[in-house]
């Protein structure tokens, strides 16, 4: 006993608790994975919209903004890579994005597509923010880090994975 009360006693509204709190951590990573998958979803779409984008050279173009942080980023050998065919890159940025963000947004294959969301992130990082000073000043690192969780735990029970995952348990 303790201060007159026993120990072993709960309150009626523990459990009631301890219900929300699991509900919480289960969909925790819900905002997550709306906020990358629309964002992911919309810069794919504005690229392959973007004429100018989509271009060799040119105002706006891959191919110009990849030789203005060629000397600047941190493996300039990634750069020279994507300069061999800036369009086809910018494609596959772009395509990338798209079916990252789609499969997030789905929960569909949600580690591997935050898998490659995370990889997009990183080389972008590596290349086009490497020389934001300070460091938090380009977007590319703090993406990197919110695919993480969904890369280590997946996706939520609003996800098709959980859909596809619940109709094999059950047989159907």
């Amino acid at each position: 006993m303790t201060h007159g009360r026993r120990a072993d006693t709960y309150s009626p509204h523990a459990g009631g608790d301890r219900n929300r709190r699991d509900a919480a951590t289960r969909y925790a990573l819900l905002p997550l994975r709306l906020f990358l998958g629309v964002t992911f979803v919309y810069a794919g779409l504005d690229k392959l919209t973007d004429s100018a984008f989509l271009q060799d050279s040119g105002a706006g173009s891959i191919g110009d903004m990849m030789r203005a942080v060629r000397d600047s980023a941190a493996i300039p050998a990634m750069v020279d890579m994507a300069l061999e065919s800036p369009v086809a890159f910018g494609y596959a940025i772009a395509l990338g994005e798209l079916a990252a963000g789609i499969g997030t947004l789905l929960g569909l294959l949600t580690r591997l597509a935050a898998l490659g969301g995370a990889l997009i992130s990183l080389s972008l990082w590596l290349t086009v923010s490497w020389a934001a000073d300070p460091y938090y000043y380009g977007n590319d690192l703090p993406y990197l880090f919110c695919w993480v969780p969904l890369v280590l735990a997946g996706s939520s029970p609003w996800s098709l994975d959980a859909l596809i995952r619940n109709r094999r348990r059950s047989g159907g």
